[in-house]
């Protein structure tokens, strides 16, 4: 972007040339001679030449502003430096010490003279030019004056001609070095600012034209001045139609006046126009805390749910993706501890893994964060249930086919997960529900670490970590003859069994307070749980383990009506009371504590609390240590 110095008389633009090339701004400063009139369609016709800053003085800088010209206009001032150096000048070709003077010039440029005047002792008087027209009324006072109401006419070019016409001295008005310099160097500042203010419009125009929303910027007085191209296609309205006027005409479900006056701003609202249902935000734009307009974008339904769709197929057909690491698996006990430690060392070594566990015991969160901390961990995370799927469709799912290789093949054939796990980690849980054909498939896919398609005649190599999973016993499967031995001892390489919850001594405290916040803030509840609530569903053996407590928690959280939960109020909810072995509250042992011996309380405390000695000393209410001392002393089976 340029800027453009408009001289308005020859010695000033030599001037400016000057003091041009000793900034080193030549290249960046154009220079032209236009004087008055001629200056201001000069100009306008800049408007549309990427000129940044137009410079000028006196009288052509107030007719260029007063055009309404485009561009920022920086005048260059008459200081109070010149101003006395002037009058200097009139006392020296006078032989004056109170010299009468006359300045004639626009009024811009009389800041302060009659201060410096009196000062300097100057007799002056001022004709000032408010506009063009008023220079030959001026004019045609300079010429009726006598010699002796003047000395010395001070003013711009043509001014002076006419009263040394008259027989008048004359003095020309000029701008010193040091005001010209000031004027370039701040109208550097401002090109400078404009680029940067340019780079960001252009930033805007570019993100607003591209935009798949529909963005409307509206001014103050509610008068649309963006209207992008999507806009004009969810709006069936073209953009020329439609700036200038008030988006009322348009958009007349939208408060648009509480956002304008107040500042609200609303998000996510829903309108239907026609057959199309929008969403639409609006928003207030703040400058300098004062609204100055605001912005609306609008978005078809429709699409969002098509595109969000789109999306979501992509994923999981292409982007299979492993989403729990170590820590989100929760648990103190030793048990679990031991097991995550086990299982982190397997992370490190790219080899087979089987992990058995009851059902609801966390195999796949174990499989996952396996996987997240291994050096595959940015590979695809391929799981299958084995015991989901018929056996036909297990085969094709696992290994893909080709084209035409069954009544009802896609035309292109499909890949298997064994080819979507290349370079990462495929899982396969409940290994134990395939069959024995897909057995004797799997078990070569694993030798050969090659597949071959449904249909096909040549095999695909791929890499991939093999992670099995089953709540079954594979030996006992082999010995039964439902299970190949060379596939159990091909998955047989890193084993590792995951224990029940009902032996992970404190964790079902520390994951019922986990479901607990969780489900909270889920269901918008604020239920919490009392000390002997914990204690009593620690009593209970959870034969679907965690999954059981968890789905537990969850229907706790949502039907309980009491904002504190305790042993009793559990059992009241508790879904399966007429057919599982509930727990007994905690009251239930020393309720009946009269009628029996300490040796049989002490057996009545195991037996509900499943031989789980640090239970059982809460039931009793004593320490752990001191129920070891009494079972040695009772003579009971139980080791510490």
């Amino acid at each position: 972007m340029k800027i453009v110095f408009i001289a308005p008389d020859k010695q000033l633009y030599l001037q400016g040339m000057k003091i041009i090339h000793e900034l080193g701004l030549d290249n960046e400063i154009d220079l032209y001679l236009a004087r008055l009139n001629k200056a201001v369609p000069l100009a306008k016709s800049l408007e549309n030449q990427n000129v940044s800053v137009i410079v000028s003085r006196g009288g052509t800088a107030q007719l260029i502003i007063d055009s309404k010209v485009k561009i920022p206009v920086v005048a260059i001032p008459v200081t109070g430096q010149d101003l006395a150096q002037l009058f200097q000048d009139a006392k020296r070709i006078t032989n004056l010490a109170h010299p009468k003077l006359v300045i004639s010039v626009f009024q811009n440029m009389l800041e302060d003279v009659e201060i410096l005047a009196n000062i300097l002792g100057i007799e002056l008087t001022i004709y000032p030019h408010r506009t063009i027209e008023d220079i030959p009324r001026m004019l045609e006072k300079i010429t009726q004056l006598k010699p002796s109401e003047v000395n010395v006419v001070v003013g711009g070019k043509r001014t002076v001609l006419l009263a040394a016409k008259i027989g008048l001295k004359t003095l020309p008005i000029r701008s010193g070095n040091t005001a010209c310099r000031t004027a370039f160097l701040e109208a550097k500042k401002i090109a400078l600012g404009r680029k940067i203010e340019k780079e960001h419009v252009q930033r805007f125009q570019a993100l607003v034209e591209c935009s798949s929303d529909a963005i409307i910027n509206i001014d103050q007085n509610k008068i649309i001045r963006v209207f992008n191209p999507a806009a004009e296609k969810l709006l069936n309205s073209r953009a020329r139609d439609m700036l200038g006027r008030e988006i009322d005409t348009l958009l007349d479900f939208i408060n648009i006046d509480t956002c304008l006056h107040e500042g609200h701003e609303s998000i996510g609202n829903t309108v239907q126009i026609g057959t199309i249902w929008l969403s639409y935000n609006l928003a207030p734009i703040l400058v300098d805390n004062t609204i100055v307009g605001a912005i609306i974008t609008l978005q078809d339904i429709t699409r969002i749910q098509e595109i969000e769709a789109r999306i979501r197929n992509e994923v999981i057909a292409k982007k299979f993706v492993a989403k729990y690491k170590f820590p989100n698996i929760l648990g103190t006990s030793k048990q679990l501890v031991e097991a995550k430690r086990i299982a982190q060392e397997f992370a490190g070594i790219n080899a087979t893994v089987l992990i058995t566990g009851e059902s609801g015991t966390g195999k796949e969160l174990f499989a996952q964060s396996i996987h997240n901390e291994s050096r595959i961990k940015n590979g695809p995370f391929v799981a299958l249930n084995c015991a989901a799927l018929p056996p036909n469709l297990l085969e094709s799912e696992l290994f893909g086919y080709v084209e035409g290789a069954f009544t009802g093949a896609t035309k292109k054939g499909k890949p298997g997960l064994f080819e979507m796990a290349h370079r990462g980690t495929i899982f396969l849980d409940e290994i134990s529900g395939m069959d024995m054909y897909g057995q004797s498939r799997l078990l070569r896919v694993l030798q050969e670490k090659q597949v071959m398609r449904l249909g096909d005649d040549k095999n695909i190599p791929f890499d991939a970590r093999i992670i099995a999973a089953t709540n079954k016993n594979l030996a006992e499967l082999v010995q039964k003859g439902q299970f190949r031995q060379d596939l159990f001892y091909r998955l047989k390489v890193l084993t590792l069994k995951l224990p029940p919850l009902r032996s992970r001594e404190g964790d079902v405290k520390v994951l019922t307070q986990f479901f607990v916040d969780y489900f909270n803030k889920q269901h918008f509840k604020n239920t919490e749980l009392s000390a002997d609530s914990f204690v009593y569903l620690s009593q209970y053996h959870w034969p679907g383990n965690v999954r059981e407590l968890m789905h537990f928690i969850e229907r706790l959280i949502i039907i309980a009506t009491e904002k504190s939960v305790t042993s009793n109020v559990i059992r009241k909810y508790w879904e399966d009371s007429e057919y599982e072995s509930l727990p007994l509250p905690l009251t239930a042992v020393t309720s009946v504590s009269p009628l029996l011996s300490e040796k049989e309380r002490i057996a009545f405390a195991l037996a509900q609390c499943r031989q789980n000695r640090t239970r059982a000393a809460e039931v009793l209410g004593i320490d752990r240590t001191t129920l070891y001392r009494k079972l040695r002393t009772y003579g009971f089976d139980v080791k510490k």
